[in-house]
């Protein structure tokens, strides 16, 4: 049966001590660089890392870029190219497959290359996975430019409602493996391995209090990935439909000249989202000005949402030189394909005629 570990109360941050013992767990980073932008800081974050932590990298950069890499990395963490063998259209899932097949130990975390722990993140994952199969953690900005300021208003709702998807889960290597890994044929990656994890009948934590930091996108970036994370909710038909009804209700207000039921509802979102900040000892993490963030990106998921359903209606989302169509599988789907149970990862990354997933 499936179930939710409690959470218990954690400080956020520790000062800084004496060096901390290594853990027996891996820390797989998934990466594909398309420039050099931000390496030696990657670098010096990777160099910490390893006196904690055995690190694999799975670099799916190109030759010129992996070979500069593999420069800067070298002694320092294992650094290997995706699994040829492996097929699947979302690269980053490719690696994530690849790289827990190589960890040598049973706890993996698996994190985005803007992620970056500390030791005592790393030891509460690793207490918690004594209990559970997968730990789903809390990122947080720092620094905070304005776009990360806005998309904080998003985690804030989120972790009213159930929690927000970080950039990083951990694992337990051989929950994993029995369960066959997981479709990298998928948009919402982080959401599939969660859905699959508990498909298989393994267990969850959504630990509120376990806070990770996260370096923000550029500004580029973060603006040309608000329709693709839009696109994300149709794995969750709910949460698509509040979004997709920000608009027509907006609408009807204006048409009734009625602008102080808008007005009511951007103080009811600050409310909520402050509910979240405070929860757990978010405080600590989250400025108190992050919570009037929350209106403002409701009305940009309520746009976005339009748009990513024409994208859905066209055939999905470019990913990669390739199309995505499916954004997560349902659990019920996840529990049909889990009938089967695959003995090995190439179970979950085989792809039927046409490209698509079987």
């Amino acid at each position: 049966m499936t179930r939710t570990a409690p959470a218990r109360p954690r400080p956020a941050r520790t000062a800084a001590g004496p060096t901390p013992v290594r853990l027996p767990m891996a820390y797989v980073l998934p990466v594909r660089a398309t420039d050099d932008h931000g390496l030696d800081e990657l670098t010096g974050y990777l160099r910490e890392l390893s006196r904690w932590v055995e690190v694999v990298v799975v670099d799916g950069s190109s030759p010129e870029r992996f070979a500069r890499h593999a420069v800067a990395w070298r002694g320092l963490v294992r650094h290997v190219p995706p699994d040829p063998a492996l097929r699947g259209r979302n690269g980053k899932a490719v690696g994530v497959l690849t790289g827990v097949a190589l960890a040598r130990h049973e706890h993996v975390v698996i994190a985005d290359d803007d992620v970056r722990y500390d030791p005592p993140a790393l030891r509460a994952v690793h207490e918690l996975l004594d209990r559970v199969d997968l730990v789903r953690p809390q990122n947080h900005f720092d620094p905070l430019p304005w776009h990360a300021w806005w998309d904080t208003g998003r985690t804030l709702l989120a972790r009213v409602f159930g929690g927000d998807w970080p950039g990083t889960l951990a694992v337990r290597r051989g929950t994993f493996l029995a369960m066959g890994g997981y479709d990298p044929d998928v948009l919402f990656e982080n959401l599939e391995l969660h859905r699959t994890v508990r498909a298989y009948g393994g267990s969850t934590a959504t630990p509120a209090w376990l806070y990770v930091r996260r370096r923000p996108p550029t500004a580029a970036r973060f603006l040309g990935q608000r329709v693709r994370q839009a696109y994300d909710e149709t794995a969750r038909p709910a949460w698509l439909l509040a979004a997709l009804a920000v608009l027509p209700a907006s609408a009807v207000a204006l048409a009734a000249r009625r602008p102080g039921l808008l007005l009511r509802a951007g103080l009811v979102t600050v409310a909520v989202a402050e509910l979240g900040r405070r929860r757990a000892g978010g405080a600590r993490v989250f400025p108190a000005h992050t919570t009037l963030a929350a209106p403002l990106w409701l009305l940009e998921r309520g746009v976005c949402g339009w748009l990513a359903l024409g994208r859905r209606l066209r055939g999905g989302v470019p990913y990669a030189g390739s199309r995505l169509t499916v954004a997560a599988h349902s659990p019920r789907a996840l529990r049909r394909r889990m009938a089967r149970r695959p003995d090995e990862l190439a179970g979950w990354v085989e792809t039927c005629e046409g490209g698509g997933p079987c």
